[in-house]
C-alpha cells in the first residue's frame, strides 16, 4: 500500500444526486464546489453521514470565505504569512467593515449562484493534507504519532485497541461481543469497504462514535473515553433546494450571536502543524472558537494499517472532548437551560422522543418570546441576520432539517439505536415575523404558531384520554395502549400540520389562518375517532362501571368530542 494514493480533492468519494438527471454520482471535493447547484442534495449511505460530510464542506468554505472574496482577493483587514496562516491586521482592521465585507462576500456568491475558483485554488495548496494514503493520512495519524500518544501496552505493535470497519459503519456498528442480525450485509462482508465508502465512514466516525472502544491517549489527569459531539447535539441545519443553496444558507461567515466573542481566524483540523500540537489543543479542553475547528473535530485517534491485500486493521485510541455547558460557537443544535447551574446545554434526542415531530418543539428552534431563558439555535439567529440584511427574501421558503443518530442509551456502549430525520418550512416573514408596526408582539407569528402549538397538544391530551378509556373498557395495559394510539393521532397530525406552516406568509390573516387549522384539526380527531368506531367490539359498546359512573365507547367519545369543542372554540368563531 505504500505507492497506493487516494486524494479527496481530485479522487471521486462524496456520493451526491444530480438536479438533471435525479441520478446519483460520486465526486471529489473540486467536482463538487465547482459544480454544487448542479447537485440536489449529498447522498450517502446515511443521513447522519450527510451531515457529518456537510459539516466537512462547511469548515472548507469557511476557511475560505472568512480570508478571501469571492472573487479570490484576500480582506486588506488580514495578513497572510504562509500558505493557509493568516493574522489580523489591527491597523486595517475594524470589526463593523469586516462583518459587511464578509456580508458582501455572502451576496456575491448567492448572485454568481455558484462557488468561486478561490475554493479550488485552496483545495489545491492543501492537497497534500487530503490524501487517505499520504504521509499525513485524511483524518488518521501515523504509526509513529500513534505510539507516541497512547501508552506504551497500546502500541500499534502490540495490536491492542483495535475497531473493525463493522464497528465504523453506522450500519452495522457491531462490536466484538454482539452480532448485529439484521445488518444490511453478512459475515465478512461486513468487514468489506471499497476505499470512498471507507472515507465517508471514518469522516462519520468522528462525529458520531460510541464509547465501546478503551484505548485513550496518555493524559496527566485521567478522563473518559466520549462519544462524537454531533451525537451529543441536536443537530438543526438550514435545507436548500440545490447542494450550492444547502451550503450556503449555512455557510455562517459572521458569528454575531456570541455578544462577547471578537472575530475568531478560522482554523481546520488538517491546518495544525502537526498531529501533537492538535492533540495538545485537545488536551486542555477548551471548545473551539471557531467552526472551521469545531467541524473538523476528532473524538478519536486513527490509525490505519493495510496488509497486502488491502484490508485495514483500524487502531482507536479517545481525545479529551470538550464541556459542552454553554458552547453557543456550535450553531448546529437546539439548547435547554439547566436551572440548577443557570448553563445552556444542547438538546440530546433520544429513544423515547423518537416520535416526537420537529414542529411540536417549535419553541426550541425559534426564539418565540424575548425571554432571557431560551437560546435560539445559531443558525436561525445567522438566518435571521440574513432576513435584516436583505440577503434572502421575505417569502422565501426557509426549510429547517433536523437529522438525529440516537444512542442506544446503554452508558457502556452508546451504540446507534434508531436515526431520525424531520423538517419544518416556513417562509421567511414568518419565521422572523418582527413588524415592529404591532404594539403587541404576541401577535406575531412565531407567538401565534406556538399558542396553535399549544392547544393543538392539548387535543392530543383529549385523545389520549379517550385512548386510555377504550384501553380501560378492554382490559388493557392503559398506559401502553394509549401511548400507541396517541402516537398514531400524532402521525396522522404531522403532515397536515407542516402543509399548515408552509402554507402562512407574513401578511396573513393570523385569526382567519388559526381557524383554518383548528377546523381541519377538528377534521383530523373525528376521522381518528371513526376508525376506533368502526373497529369497535360488543365489549366496547357494553362497556364497564367505573366510580364515575358507566363507561363505554360511546360514552369516551361524547367526552372527547365535548372537550375538543370546548377547546377548539369553533362553535364561537
Amino acid at each position: 500500500m505504500d505507492n497506493k494514493s487516494f486524494n479527496l480533492t481530485t479522487n471521486p468519494w462524496i456520493k451526491v444526486i444530480a438536479v438533471d438527471t435525479q441520478r446519483e454520482q460520486t465526486v471529489s471535493l473540486i467536482e463538487l464546489f465547482e459544480n454544487a447547484q448542479n447537485y440536489r442534495q449529498l447522498a450517502g449511505e446515511m443521513r447522519s453521514q450527510d451531515l457529518a460530510i456537510l459539516r466537512l464542506l462547511l469548515a472548507i468554505l469557511t476557511t475560505v470565505y472568512s480570508r478571501y472574496t469571492a472573487s479570490g482577493e484576500s480582506y486588506d483587514w488580514l495578513v497572510a504569512s504562509g500558505d493557509s496562516e493568516f493574522a489580523i491586521n489591527e491597523d486595517k482592521f475594524d470589526e463593523d467593515d469586516s462583518q459587511d465585507d464578509l456580508f458582501e462576500t455572502w451576496r456575491q456568491l448567492q448572485q454568481a449562484g455558484r462557488f468561486s475558483q478561490v475554493v479550488t485554488e485552496y483545495l489545491k495548496t492543501q492537497a497534500d493534507k487530503f490524501d487517505f494514503f499520504g504521509e499525513r493520512p485524511f483524518y488518521q495519524v501515523t504509526t509513529a504519532e500513534y505510539d507516541d500518544l497512547v501508552p506504551e501496552n497500546k502500541s500499534v505493535a502490540r495490536g491492542k485497541g483495535q475497531v473493525s470497519i463493522k464497528q465504523i459503519n453506522r450500519r452495522i456498528s457491531e462490536s466484538a461481543n454482539t452480532p448485529a442480525i439484521f445488518a444490511p450485509s453478512a459475515g465478512n462482508a461486513k468487514n468489506e469497504l471499497q476505499v470512498d465508502e471507507q472515507v465517508r465512514w471514518i469522516i462519520s466516525y468522528q462525529n458520531f462514535t460510541g464509547v465501546t472502544d478503551k484505548t485513550k491517549v496518555t493524559t496527566e489527569e485521567k478522563f473518559s473515553n466520549s462519544a462524537g459531539w454531533v451525537y451529543q447535539i441536536n443537530p438543526v441545519f438550514a435545507l436548500g433546494k440545490t447542494l450550492f443553496e444547502t451550503l450556503l444558507l449555512n455557510l455562517i461567515l459572521v458569528n454575531d450571536w456570541q455578544d462577547d466573542v471578537v472575530y475568531t481566524l478560522q482554523k481546520p483540523v488538517w491546518e495544525f502543524k502537526s498531529v501533537r500540537e492538535y492533540i495538545t489543543q485537545r488536551k486542555s479542553q477548551i471548545i473551539p472558537d471557531n467552526l472551521a475547528e469545531l467541524y473538523t473535530g476528532w473524538s478519536r485517534i486513527l490509525h490505519i494499517e493495510w496488509n497486502e491485500a488491502g484490508r485495514p486493521q483500524i487502531f482507536s485510541a479517545g481525545i479529551p472532548i470538550y464541556g459542552d455547558e454553554n458552547a453557543f460557537i456550535e450553531p448546529m443544535t437546539t439548547w435547554r437551560l439547566d436551572k440548577k447551574t443557570s448553563e445552556y446545554r444542547p438538546v440530546v434526542k433520544r429513544l423515547p422522543s423518537l416520535g416526537i415531530a420537529m414542529w411540536r418543539d417549535f419553541g426550541q428552534y425559534v426564539k418565540v418570546t424575548q425571554s432571557k431563558d431560551t437560546q435560539e439555535p445559531g443558525i436561525v439567529v445567522w438566518l435571521r441576520y440574513l432576513k435584516r440584511k436583505k440577503l434572502i427574501s421575505h417569502d422565501y421558503p426557509l426549510i429547517l432539517n433536523s437529522v438525529a443518530l440516537i444512542s442506544d442509551g446503554n452508558a457502556t456502549s452508546q451504540s446507534p439505536a434508531a436515526e431520525v430525520s424531520d423538517d419544518m418550512q416556513l417562509a421567511t416573514d414568518v419565521i422572523f415575523d418582527e413588524d415592529g408596526t404591532r404594539q403587541d408582539p404576541t401577535s406575531r407569528w412565531p407567538s401565534r404558531i406556538e399558542e396553535v402549538i399549544d392547544l393543538t397538544q392539548v387535543i392530543g391530551q383529549h385523545y389520549y384520554r379517550f385512548a386510555s378509556n377504550i384501553g380501560k373498557i378492554r382490559n388493557l395495559d392503559t398506559r401502553t395502549f394509549a401511548g400507541r394510539m396517541s402516537a398514531k393521532f400524532y402521525n396522522r397530525l404531522n403532515e397536515p400540520f407542516k402543509v399548515w406552516l408552509a402554507g402562512l406568509s407574513g401578511q396573513d390573516d393570523r385569526e382567519e389562518k388559526i381557524r383554518l387549522w383548528k377546523s381541519e384539526l377538528q377534521k383530523i380527531v373525528s376521522a381518528a375517532v371513526t376508525d376506533v368506531m368502526e373497529a369497535s367490539s360488543p365489549r366496547d359498546m357494553k362497556g364497564i362501571d367505573t366510580d364515575r359512573g358507566p363507561l363505554n365507547i360511546f360514552t369516551a367519545k361524547s367526552h372527547l368530542e365535548y372537550s375538543v369543542r370546548k377547546d377548539l372554540e369553533l362553535d364561537k368563531e
